[in-house]
């Protein structure tokens, strides 16, 4: 292992154990473990640093810690998987991910039919392609590689899935103010990401596609190879629910995707493993809002999420929540999916009775 790499690892737990970080690296990386696993490497020639570098940088990460290829979750170990079973509420290293079930998509209807809360809903599964490391270790012509697979399978899709895909190298001014404004356009710049070296060769391979009716969404080379979102005004997560398993359905049959037996579909974040599935609502409870503290206490006894109106890490604009499903692993595509449109329709309860 190159004597760098060891200072900077040393170095970097040093600094984190010394500080009032309440990050789950902090928690799990122990000096045994650290020093257990900072001379491996995977096939892809990872290191732990490169799974730790973000958490070290940022103390105020909630987890710290992302994987750099798909081997780096075998070959760490015993970091993820304490991690896995803390984040993802108790899936232990001997238990395995449930086999893919989007299960029967009509039993998901609209959660708000009067439009009283519910201002958009939104699921998006993340997914990797075989045979490639993740972002950190991705070299430049990789990128293009999996941008140009991803480009011509997309444009591929034809009746409501159809649409363009706009590749952020050498993206118009106009076209790049568009996706702005319909906030669609994902940008460079998020601290966590970068410190991970994820960031790389940016905007190479980087690019966004939409439907003509701007509910289907993807990502390509963001934070995972793809991120495929399905979303709409309005409460109605069966029709969200149903989009994007259509859409998923038709792309996994042209592209083949990073799949574990144990873990399910493999990402980047530890947080977003197995069914990768974030279920999410935007949504006004003034009543619940009132007392943040409570209404994260409320959530959580629903396995959901509470985040800023514009996801982790933002503030509430408006008073409006964006509340998801916190669970990924350990069950089914249609039980992580269910647990929020239950959660969220205890919440609408709750709210009404104050």
């Amino acid at each position: 292992m190159d004597p760098a790499v060891l200072a900077k690892l040393e170095d970097g737990w040093c600094s984190l154990n010394c500080s009032d970080s309440k990050s789950l690296l902090k928690k799990y990386l122990t000096k045994e473990v650290l020093d257990d696993l900072k001379n491996k490497k995977t096939k892809f020639g990872s290191t732990l640093l490169d799974c730790v570098q973000s958490g070290f940088e940022n103390h105020d990460s909630g987890v710290g810690i992302y994987a750099p290829d798909a081997d780096a979750y075998t070959v760490f170990a015993p970091i993820f998987d304490p991690i896995i079973e803390d984040y993802h509420k108790g899936f232990k290293s001997t238990d395995t991910h449930p086999a893919k079930n989007w299960g029967d998509v009509s039993t998901l209807g609209d959660l708000d039919p009067e439009c009283k809360y519910i201002i958009s809903t939104r699921v998006r599964c993340g997914r990797s392609l075989e045979g490639y490391p993740f972002n950190p270790l991705l070299t430049e012509q990789q990128y293009k590689e999996i941008e140009n697979q991803v480009s011509s399978t997309l444009t591929g899709l034809c009746g409501e899935l159809k649409g363009e895909f706009y590749p952020l190298t050498g993206m118009s001014k106009d076209v790049q103010q568009k996706l702005i404004d319909d906030h669609f356009l994902f940008k460079e710049g998020d601290r966590f990401l970068q410190a991970a070296n994820a960031s790389r060769f940016w905007p190479t391979g980087r690019g966004i596609f939409h439907n003509e009716n701007k509910t289907f969404l993807v990502w390509c080379n963001e934070e995972d190879h793809l991120r495929l979102i399905s979303m709409q005004q309005g409460g109605n997560l069966g029709e969200v629910y149903t989009r994007l398993v259509t859409a998923v359905n038709d792309v996994e049959k042209r592209l083949p995707f990073s799949h574990h037996n144990r873990l399910g579909f493999l990402t980047f974040c530890p947080t977003n493993l197995g069914t990768t599935i974030r279920a999410s609502v935007h949504i006004q409870l003034p009543k619940l809002a009132e007392d943040k503290a409570k209404l994260e206490e409320i959530a959580g006894k629903y396995n959901l999420q509470v985040r800023g109106t514009r996801g982790e890490h933002t503030d509430a604009e408006g008073g409006i929540y964006d509340i998801s499903n916190k669970r990924r692993m350990g069950l089914t595509e249609y039980q992580a999916v269910k647990e929020m449109n239950d959660g969220i329709k205890e919440l609408i309860k709750i709210e009404e009775q104050l």
